[in-house]
């Protein structure tokens, strides 16, 4: 990808990961683990921390495995089926996520262990196989760069779940989900059509 006047390639990686994830988390179920959390604990700080460092971890893995799942394909056939991937994530974008009732026994488990840790362990456990983790993969393979993307990524989470923590439905209910998963959907689509048409040497 070329990247735009006046920033690096490693910026635009950053800041593309950060709003991407950012959007794409507005009602995804890992945001609404978050209100889980933060109502049955009634303690912002650490369930924030164990929002943080779960993200860390998990994008952080993520990434990796993307860079080095890369690593093994030729690159230009990686190239499109990231770009096809982003695509079908976007179309994924537009269906609703439902609250995250199957992790409530696994909830009740790590309740015990007091805000931080069960933050911690629930966030990381709902976050695999979830479409800002897999977007963070795909993300790591378009840019090549575990460090840029998974930081970007967890600041976009980290955005999307901190107001949530500290305020609850409200914010939540501030843009209609409906408009917000379109411009997810968005997102993603022109993310793969970009890559798409860097992978055949149109851009």
């Amino acid at each position: 990808m070329v990247s735009l006047p006046g920033r690096s390639f490693e910026m635009d990686a950053f800041l593309i990961s950060t709003v991407t994830v950012a959007i794409a988390e507005i009602g995804d179920k890992t945001q609404l683990l978050a209100l889980v959390l933060a109502l049955r604990f009634r303690q912002p700080w650490p369930v924030v921390w164990g929002i943080l460092v779960a993200t860390l971890a998990n994008h952080a893995l993520a990434a990796w495995a993307g860079v080095e799942l890369a690593g093994l394909m030729d690159r230009e056939i990686m190239t499109r089926l990231v770009g096809v991937s982003f695509i079908l994530m976007g179309f994924w974008a537009l269906i609703p996520d439902k609250a995250p009732d199957d992790e409530a026994t696994e909830l009740e488990r790590t309740k015990r262990f007091g805000p931080f840790l069960a933050t911690l362990i629930a966030f990381f456990l709902v976050e695999i196989g979830d479409k800002t983790q897999i977007a963070t993969a795909a993300l790591a393979v378009r840019f090549d760069s575990v460090f840029h993307v998974a930081a970007g990524t967890t600041i976009g989470m980290m955005i999307a779940n901190v107001p949530v923590v500290f305020f609850g439905e409200k914010v939540a209910q501030i843009v209609p989900l409906v408009w917000v998963r379109a411009a997810a959907a968005l997102v993603f689509i022109v993310l793969g059509t970009l890559t798409l048409l860097s992978a055949f040497g149109v851009l």
